[in-house]
């Protein structure tokens, strides 16, 4: 799967979970900019790890600070 593809799963996830537009999503969005407590990065991750068939590494959440960080992570897990 291509960067492109990645990327647009994961915006309709991040709109989807976080009921934000997904104009308003770019790689280099911070996921504090949307609102998004530790709950809702659980959530997110658990959605990434369902669509894309993989799993993040826990003690990673913490450097996941913007989408572009979860796309990178994603590409590293597939």
């Amino acid at each position: 799967m291509d960067h492109d593809a990645i990327f647009a799963k994961a915006k309709a996830i991040i709109s989807d979970v976080l009921d934000v537009d997904e104009a308003d999503i770019t790689e280099s969005t911070e996921f504090k900019a949307l609102e998004a407590d530790s709950f809702d990065m659980l959530e997110l991750v658990s959605a990434f790890e369902d669509e894309f068939g993989m799993e993040m590494p826990d003690d990673g959440l913490d450097q996941i600070v913007t989408v572009g960080d979860v796309i990178a992570g994603i590409e590293a897990a597939l």
